[in-house]
């Protein structure tokens, strides 16, 4: 590590940032840059979708501009600054404004962005997605004074704005191919649950059903669906998923699979270069959830100031932020043979994976039965070792 220069962290996200204060514990003089380009500002992404039934505006999610962290953090932080290149021989970034900047150590942080679904008609370019503050505030502005919103998506991102609008009394339909929500994650029956639920609140489910076409005309979308049904609505989200922003990474000659591909130590194939986060495939897992990010943020620190350190997952449950109905998600690792035991009553959905050694792998846990997610949990394998 040349000491001579900065370890760099691209992305001001939770990835970026809570390396750097993982860091700061272990070091406090190091030099350390952040560049970011947003403005930089410290706030939890999962708060998006969420943030409308507590009646919170874009401005008032983050919990520190970039001035306070760079100040709690002892770091520069360059804001509205994007990254063109990386030469990782030579241990430089470029950045737009023409900047050529050296690196000790380089952390790529860099997220996820939205998926763009191509879609037929003259509406691809006004249909919303929400991924940041910036986006969740032109989409918070498209809904004011509106009535009738359609999310394409029943996956976990689409089911918590479906309730978070719903809970805030708009007109909420979820339109996806599949016939069930969270359709990756859940078996049928909890899935059913979780549906039926939603619908009471007020959830309108358009599900197994294909867009044709979307079409913008007098501040009205009308949805063609191939099975010859069409309907007019307001506003339109797109939640359909994320794709790990690599392409930086790529043009580097960094090895990119389903993210940017790291070992356990979080290391790139190029010396000196390490990557976390959403953008991140950690030796071999893509888990783009907090959770591993706070793992891999402090098993990095450790190696980022000369103790080379592993990163291990636990078992890590995921939370869908759907209060209408608690679920709570630890899949079977792919590849797992086994089946799931299911028991279903009024209150909720207790469904349980085991394999063909009858070990519990996973579990699902929907309504009232989340309480037991503490016990299984336990129960659970590693997920990284």
């Amino acid at each position: 590590m040349e000491a001579d220069f900065p370890i760099i962290i691209i992305g001001s996200g939770l990835a970026g940032y809570n390396v750097a204060r993982e860091f700061r514990k272990l070091n406090t003089t190091a030099e350390l840059l952040i560049i970011a380009d947003d403005a930089a500002d410290f706030y939890s992404k999962p708060m998006l979708s969420n943030a409308l039934v507590k009646n919170k505006m874009a401005h008032e999610l983050p919990m520190a501009n970039a001035e306070k962290m760079a100040g709690d953090l002892n770091a520069k932080i360059l804001k509205h600054t994007r990254i063109n290149k990386i030469d990782p021989e030579n241990h430089v970034v470029f950045t737009s404004d023409n900047k050529a900047i050296e690196y000790s150590q380089l952390v790529l942080a860099l997220g996820a962005s939205s998926i763009q679904l191509p879609i037929a008609g003259n509406a691809a370019d006004k249909i919303y997605t929400v991924n940041d503050l910036a986006s969740y505030a032109e989409f918070r502005e498209a809904i004011a004074n509106k009535k009738k919103v359609v999310i394409i998506g029943a996956g976990l991102i689409g089911c918590e704005f479906a309730n978070d609008l719903v809970l805030s009394d708009y007109d909420v339909s979820i339109l996806d191919l599949a016939d069930l929500p969270l359709n990756r994650l859940l078996p049928e029956q909890a899935g059913e649950f979780l549906k039926a639920a939603l619908a009471k609140q007020g959830v309108n489910w358009l599900l197994g059903e294909k867009t044709k076409q979307i079409n913008f005309a007098e501040s009205v979308f009308k949805v063609d669906l191939e099975n010859g049904t069409s309907f007019e609505v307001d506003v339109i989200l797109s939640a359909v998923g994320l794709r790990p922003n690599s392409q930086l990474a790529k043009e580097a000659g960094i090895e990119v699979n389903n993210g940017i591909v790291v070992n356990k130590n979080l290391e790139t194939n190029k010396k000196d270069i390490f990557a976390l986060g959403d953008c991140a495939e950690v030796a071999g897992l893509f888990l783009p959830f907090v959770m591993p990010l706070m793992h891999s943020a402090r098993a990095l620190a450790k190696s980022l100031n000369g103790d080379k350190t592993e990163v291990t997952y636990p078992a890590m449950p995921v939370l869908v932020k759907t209060p209408t109905c608690s679920v709570v998600v630890a899949p079977p690792a792919n590849g797992i043979e086994g089946e799931w035991i299911i028991k279903k009553d009024k209150a909720g959905v207790n469904a349980q994976y085991f394999d063909k050694n009858g070990k519990l792998q996973g579990f699902a846990l929907v309504g009232e039965a989340i309480a037991d997610k503490q016990k299984l949990t336990k129960e659970l394998p590693v997920v990284l070792a």
